[in-house]
């Protein structure tokens, strides 16, 4: 808990944290009105999937750009500017007055979450290594915690009946908070290094690390997405307990990111993964067993297993040896998103 007493005590390490915040709280109310936005366009299933995946397109097209624009302008402008734009085209979403154009604001929306993610994630990474210490975790933490902001902003909904004035106040308070605290960080540039010619030898240690953000982000998104199903038809558990498994995986991630840094600092970024892969790998063991209690622990469990592993694979691909931290950070982002939004379809096709 010390990086969080860091964060709550220090507006520049809180600055960049709310960023964190800022994404979730936005995706979050986004989420939350998926239904009346189908209901109201008058699509199916199938169509609102194609909608969401020109989401997650938004998403992928800003990578391979987002480490030149963020090297370019300062990694703290492109934060903040990542966070106006994301303000700006939230609202899009809501607005949409055809599929069409849902579609077409949604791919900004993923884009530009996309470009903010990638400069945050950076912007945590420079600052850990100019001032020596750690707060990459709660950070992220930071992100669940924009996720339960959201979710209790559900209860709006009846009050309010009104998804643009609800998205509005989301906006209003992101926006806020950040041009108080903006200050804090934008002016922040990366540090320069020393570029080395590309390499295999360069690129492997990447490669290993894109890797084991695919897995682990991927078994994320799976237990987001599957851990309720699961439950119901595998584990046979009654319908009071079928979220028990999602709720345990998220409250144990947010704790664990919020006490991963001391850990971190204790035994270092790769033991910290070895240490979340093997909580992980038991989390999975128990959930397999098909026994409800054992499973519900066992999503539990992998909570702060995942909750260890990413925000370390994030610090260790930003502190890459000839590697920029911006396209260290990209990189290893790319590919737990494509773990992320690929591992929960693919495991509903072997499932069939």
């Amino acid at each position: 808990m010390k990086s969080l007493g860091l964060i709550f005590s220090n507006a520049r390490y809180f600055a960049p944290s709310w960023v964190f915040a800022s994404i979730n709280i936005l995706f979050g109310t986004w989420a939350i009105y998926i239904p009346t936005v189908k209901e109201n366009l008058g699509i199916d299933k199938s169509q609102l999937g194609i909608a969401i995946f020109c989401l997650s397109l938004g998403v992928f097209v800003v990578f391979p750009f987002a480490s030149s624009i963020i090297n370019r302008i300062g990694v703290g402008k492109a934060t903040w500017y990542g966070v106006l734009i994301s303000c700006c085209t939230a609202i899009l979403p809501i607005l949409s007055p055809s599929y069409y154009i849902l579609m077409g604001s949604l791919f900004l929306f993923g884009a530009s979450n996309g470009f903010t993610d990638i400069s945050m994630n950076t912007l945590v990474t420079e600052l850990e290594k100019k001032d020596g210490t750690k707060f990459m975790s709660a950070s992220h933490g930071f992100f669940s915690l924009g996720g339960i902001l959201a979710g209790l902003g559900s209860f709006l909904i009846g009050p309010l009946d009104n998804p643009l004035l609800h998205m509005g106040m989301a906006i209003a308070l992101v926006f806020i908070v950040n041009f108080i605290f903006h200050k804090n960080f934008v002016n922040e540039i990366a540090a320069t290094i020393e570029k080395e010619t590309f390499s295999l030898k360069l690129f492997k240690p990447l490669l290993l690390l894109g890797l084991i953000s695919f897995i682990a982000m991927g078994s994320e998104g799976a237990i987001v997405d599957w851990s309720g199903l699961y439950l119901k038809e595998v584990s046979l558990a009654p319908e009071a307990l079928w979220g028990a498994g999602f709720l345990g995986f998220q409250v144990t991630m947010t704790l664990g990111r919020f006490t991963g840094d001391g850990v971190s600092a204790s035994i270092g970024s790769v033991k910290m993964v070895a240490l979340g892969t093997l909580l992980s790998i038991i989390g999975y063991v128990m959930v397999l067993t098909t026994s409800t209690y054992l499973a519900i622990a066992g999503f539990a469990i992998c909570g702060p297993g995942f909750s260890a592993m990413v925000p370390e694979l994030f610090r260790i691909g930003g502190n890459v040896k000839g590697v920029e931290s911006s396209k260290g950070v990209s990189f290893i982002a790319g590919a737990g998103y494509s773990g992320f939004l690929c591992a929960p379809p693919i495991l509903g096709f072997l499932g069939r």
